[in-house]
C-alpha cells in the first residue's frame, strides 16, 4: 500500500510539471523566423517617385537629342550615322527607315535596330547607340546667355529664368523659339505667365533668342 502511494504521488508529480510546461510553451511569444511569420516582409524603401521618374526621364531620348549609330562586325566598315531626333520622334537609318526613338534608352534602341537589321540584311552585326551633347541656347537679352544642359523636359518660360531672367531691355512679347530643325515659333512670355498662351516646350539643340526693345 506504501509503495502503491508513491508510485501514485510521481504519477501526479510528473504530469504536473508536463502541464506547466505546456501552459508555459502555449504563453511563449511567437518565433519571429520569417519562414513563420504571418506577416509578410516590408516592401524596400526608396526615394521619392518625382526624383526617381526625373532620372529615369533624363535617361531616355527626346526630340531634339542627337543620336549617334555605330554598325560594327561588317564585311565593310560603316560610317557612324548621326541624327538628331526629328519632331516625330524618330531617326531614320540606312535600309530599315524611320526607328522610334523617343521614350528609349541607348540600350532599348539599340536592340530594337540590332533586332531590325539581324537577320534580314546581315547575319552578324553588333550595334552601338550613343547620344551627343544634351544642350540648348538662351541668347540675346536675358542676363546670362548661355548653352544649357537639358536635364529633363522644360519650356521657354522655365529656361529663361534658368538664364537669370531678362534684362531690362528685353521685348518679352517677341521671344523666338528656333528648333533644331530651323522651325521658328513665336512667343509671348508675358501672355504665357498669364496664362493666356501656352508656352512650348524646349528640346536639345533648340535656340531661345529674346530680342531687344526698340523704345
Amino acid at each position: 500500500m506504501k509503495l502503491n502511494f508513491t508510485l501514485l504521488a510521481r504519477g501526479l508529480s510528473v504530469c504536473g510539471l508536463s502541464f506547466v510546461g505546456f501552459m508555459l510553451a502555449g504563453c511563449s511569444t511567437p518565433t519571429d523566423d520569417a519562414m513563420f511569420s504571418d506577416t509578410p516582409n516590408p516592401p524596400a524603401m526608396s526615394g521619392p517617385p518625382s526624383a526617381i521618374d526625373s532620372a529615369a526621364d533624363a535617361a531616355r531620348f527626346h526630340v531634339g537629342d542627337t543620336v549617334i549609330v555605330t554598325l560594327t562586325g561588317l564585311p565593310e566598315d560603316i560610317p557612324p550615322h548621326q541624327e538628331p531626333i526629328k519632331e516625330d520622334g524618330t531617326i531614320t537609318m540606312p535600309d530599315i527607315g524611320k526607328v522610334l526613338a523617343t521614350g528609349k534608352t541607348a540600350g532599348d534602341l539599340q536592340n530594337e535596330i540590332h533586332d531590325l537589321y539581324v537577320p534580314k540584311f546581315y547575319t552578324h552585326l553588333t550595334v552601338t547607340v550613343s547620344s551627343g551633347d544634351r544642350v540648348y541656347f538662351v541668347g540675346g537679352e536675358v542676363k546670362s546667355p548661355n548653352r544649357y544642359v537639358y536635364s529633363g523636359e522644360t519650356t521657354v518660360s522655365r529656361a529663361i529664368q534658368a538664364a537669370n531672367d531678362f534684362t531690362d531691355f528685353a521685348n518679352h512679347k517677341k521671344v523666338v523659339l528656333i528648333r533644331a530643325n530651323g522651325e521658328r515659333i513665336k512667343v509671348n512670355v508675358d501672355k504665357v505667365l498669364k496664362g493666356e498662351a501656352e508656352d512650348p516646350p524646349v528640346y536639345p539643340g533648340d535656340q531661345i533668342q529674346i530680342p531687344r526693345r526698340i523704345w
